[in-house]
């Protein structure tokens, strides 16, 4: 590792370089760089190290000076949760999948909303052609539904097909630049989806510390104004937060903005009540499975057996933590050799 001083002092190097009179031009060279290291040797700086270029230890200093960057920046940000509470709930009345209030735009509205780590896209009930109704006898006495518009919302903007944000795969309906960006996600439950366009309005968090604050988080979300399938029944008629790894995701917003750590937990109990935090590091002392990273960016883990009773079962296979599936499944050889091992 790079000594303190060096650390310090070589974060940047600049050499000046001819230029017309009237203004003063600057070379930047990384601290890592081959500019920067000859500087360094020729002036031999005590304790200055550099990895070799294109090593596993070059990666890691580079990984390790980023996060220190990043880690200042996000120094002063605490967890937070959403703005009307941490607490989430199993409904059974509503296909099984946990649920949690959100607000959303200015006046605020709230939105009892599934949370999905199987997908990317938070989305809402939204200048309706065809969603679920606002009230039914599935839903409970005494509950109704809201329906977000950008119109009712004083801080809400149209996402142009000219945002980073707006998915290419969308964009065959966008004519011009300036067009609304249009979005259509497609779920594994048969015929089930969801389309509208993109908006970004304010969705409201607060900071989990002694003075708690209300956190205004500018975000992009869909306005979700035709669904389809089991959106039109009981499963997340209200909205859907998806918590996946693509950049459209609110987790990955968040922290693009500084607003919190790129990271979130959720914990849920066996009585079906639980909690949820955006830019959790975790404790030193919890166990941790680590992810399986591939081209789908989803969360997947590799499950090396199982035990029934007292027998062991071997078994290799990968697996997707999906938080917006009612329940477990499992592929085979694994399956079968379980079912086997109860009966």
């Amino acid at each position: 590792m790079a000594s303190p001083a060096l650390g310090l002092f070589l974060l940047l190097a600049t050499a000046l370089i001819p230029a017309p009179a009237s203004a003063i031009g600057f070379q930047l060279h990384h601290r890592f760089s081959g500019r920067v290291r000859r500087w360094a040797e020729a002036r031999a700086v005590p304790g200055a190290w550099w990895p070799e270029k294109g090593t596993a230890e070059y990666y890691a200093a580079l990984a390790h000076h980023d996060r220190a960057l990043r880690g200042r920046a996000l120094a002063a940000a605490s967890d937070l949760s959403f703005a009307d509470g941490n607490a989430t709930v199993r409904l059974s009345s509503l296909g099984f999948l946990h649920y949690a209030i959100v607000s959303l735009g200015t006046p605020n509205m709230t939105f009892l909303v599934a949370l999905d780590t199987g997908s990317d896209l938070f989305w809402v009930p939204c200048d309706c052609k065809q969603c679920a109704p606002t009230t039914s006898p599935d839903y409970g006495e005494n509950v109704s539904f809201n329906i977000y518009s950008p119109n009712a919302s004083s801080t809400s903007k149209k996402v142009l097909c000219s945002n980073g944000l707006c998915d290419l795969q969308n964009r065959t309906s966008c004519t011009a630049a300036a067009s609304n960006c249009p979005y259509v996600v497609q779920y594994v439950s048969a015929n089930t989806s969801s389309s509208g366009i993109l908006v970004e309005d304010i969705l409201y968090l607060m900071t989990e510390d002694a003075a708690p604050q209300i956190v205004k988080a500018p975000i992009v979300f869909g306005c979700g104004e035709t669904q389809t399938g089991s959106f039109l029944e009981r499963a997340a008629p209200n909205g859907l937060f998806g918590l996946g790894m693509e950049k459209i995701s609110v987790p990955s917003i968040l922290s693009g903005q500084g607003i919190a750590s790129n990271s979130f937990s959720m914990c849920f109990g066996d009585d079906g009540t639980g909690r949820i935090h955006f830019g959790d590091k975790g404790s030193l002392d919890q166990q941790e499975t680590p992810f399986v990273i591939d081209k789908s960016f989803a969360y997947m883990i590799n499950i090396t057996g199982a035990t029934v009773g007292n027998d062991s079962i071997a078994a290799i296979l990968s697996a997707l933590v999906d938080s917006g599936t009612s329940f477990t499944y499992l592929a085979d050889p694994l399956y079968t050799k379980l079912t086997q091992s109860v009966r």
